[in-house]
């Protein structure tokens, strides 16, 4: 970032002429610099009544404002763009004033109106952290949520077992059911429960009351001892996983939907079925999933050879990639919200956490195993995946071109992740006829998006156009969620209509448990 930035010295000259102009009239009191709408660090009245906490602001805003007008004026490709302009945020929001006592109004305030409880206990809530939670401030009081409780509360039972996961059979809550099977594939990084959140707003509860026979794989969190499963491991498993559901309903076939690194698992194995002509697949949908790593992202910006290499020793070394390591990573990716937002509330205003499920989800962190972590990063810096051959997955070469079920593929508007024009990139990849939506909102709001919200919508539009651009230029915007679209566009592959089962399993596959299983709870 200073490398680039000094190569161009003429550009950085000219945006610290417009900071020095814009810091006088601040200074002259005559500044029209306002916070954005939904900065929520400015939103306290002393940033505009009080005139020198309002020149703070503006003064932090104006550097704020140069800053990521240089990055934009630099000579750069966009993923060193992308890569400059993610460093230069770590950095200009790490300076906020917001983030210290003096700078922060509400925190002085409250220490005021509490003669000074409210730094003790945020002083007892760092201290805390430090020795519990490697030095990041907790984002959430987990407490009130507990898997099979408050949250995977969905009934079922598990009805599957292996090494590496269980397979989750849903209770039928219609007496018909589509006979072919919808099997759900997890992300590998976290639990599968972000998927069965809570009642009202759970994908699997969705499902099963559109006469859906619901099948979930709950992968088992790996340690030290697992540091060979691989890609192929997983993809094994999925495999032994729609046996299982396919001998359950008696279906020749079933329907799959894979959900983020699970999607990357899922087109894998998607082609190493093309390539052996297994044709068990009736329907593949994914969902916020990155498998053209050329597109521009954020996580792409991250990931070069050099940290690669240096991710994968680590995680020789140690058999894993840790799962609270993931879940730094992702929480820098937005340091506003998920960490100086928490400072802020934890230790200088001395606040306890909130109490939400979807953070306590985010914070119930699970391991990569070595050999699998080291899959996905050379996928993604040789972006293996879009070219035929390039990937080898149970001795077959994969060709993702030559998987030709119908496809149903979802992006997220602001997705921080995997960005919307990178998901979109997947309907090129495949063949077949896919089909793309674009979900408003976030990474986690495209998962957690029950039907009926009235804030929810989506974009359609039915051409395959050559870009993510071109295709959003004439999608036409729909009210509502994309979980409605997309159980209309599963309807011709459910099957014909027969009686729910009464009980769960079948001969070969006892119940062993009940829902959310044991796998969940590691």
């Amino acid at each position: 970032c200073l490398r680039t930035t000094a190569a161009q010295p003429q550009v950085v000259a000219r945006r610290a002429a417009k900071l020095v102009t814009e810091q006088a009239r601040i200074a002259a009191g005559t500044s029209q610099i306002q916070p954005a709408p939904k900065d929520r660090r400015f939103t306290d009245d002393a940033w505009t009544e009080h005139p020198i906490y309002q020149r703070l602001a503006q003064s932090y805003l104006a550097f704020d404002e140069q800053v990521d007008g240089l990055v934009d004026d630099l000579d750069i490709d966009d993923k060193t763009r992308l890569r400059t302009q993610f460093l230069a945020d770590l950095a200009t929001d790490a300076i906020a004033p917001t983030n210290t006592l003096l700078g922060n109004p509400a925190a002085l305030r409250e220490a005021r109106r509490t003669k000074g409880r409210s730094l003790v206990d945020g002083m007892r809530h760092a201290l805390h952290d430090l020795r519990h939670n490697s030095g990041m401030p907790s984002m959430v009081d987990s407490r009130p949520f507990t898997p099979g409780d408050t949250v995977a509360a969905t009934p079922g039972n598990v009805v599957f077992r292996n090494e590496v996961l269980e397979v989750i059979q849903y209770t039928p809550t219609t007496t018909k059911v589509g006979k072919r099977p919808m099997l759900v594939i997890p992300p590998q990084i976290n639990k599968y429960y972000i998927l069965d959140l809570a009642p009202g707003r759970s994908l699997f509860e969705h499902l099963v009351g559109e006469g859906h026979q619901v099948f979930a794989v709950s992968w088992r969190n790996p340690g030290p001892e697992h540091r060979d499963w691989n890609l192929d491991t997983y993809c094994a498993a999925i495999l032994e996983a729609t046996d299982a559901a396919l001998d359950i309903t008696g279906s020749s076939d079933l329907n799959i939907l894979g959900v983020c690194a699970g999607g990357i698992t899922q087109a894998a194995l998607l082609g190493h079925l093309a390539a052996i002509g297994d044709t068990r697949i009736r329907s593949a949908s994914f969902l916020v999933t990155i498998i053209d790593w050329n597109v521009p992202s954020m996580m792409g910006t991250m990931i070069s050879r050099p940290v690669v290499e240096a991710a994968t020793r680590r995680s020789q070394r140690q058999g894993i990639l840790q799962g609270e390591d993931l879940s730094k990573i992702f929480a820098w990716l937005r340091p506003n919200d998920l960490v100086w937002n928490y400072v802020v509330n934890n230790y200088l205003m001395g606040k306890n956490p909130p109490a939400f499920d979807v953070l306590a989800w985010n914070g119930d962190s699970t391991n990569l195993p070595a050999a699998l972590h080291a899959d996905f990063m050379n996928i993604a810096i040789d972006n293996a995946m879009t070219e035929a051959g390039a990937v080898e997955v149970l001795d077959t070469s994969i060709d993702l071109g030559a998987i030709d079920c119908p496809s149903f593929v979802v992006g997220a508007v602001t997705d921080h992740i995997t960005p919307w024009e990178a998901c979109y990139e997947t309907v090129n990849l495949l063949g077949g006829s896919p089909e793309f939506v674009l979900s408003s909102q976030g990474h986690i709001q495209a998962l957690v998006n029950p039907a009926g919200n009235p804030k929810g919508k989506y974009f359609l539009n039915a051409d395959r156009a050559e870009s993510a651009a071109a295709w959003r230029a004439d999608a036409v915007e729909h009210s509502g969620s994309w979980w409605d679209h997309w159980t209309t566009w599963l309807k011709p592959h459910l099957g014909r209509k027969v009686n729910a089962p009464s009980e769960a399993g079948s001969t070969a596959y006892r119940p062993i448990m009940p829902a959310p299983g044991a796998y969940v709870l590691n």
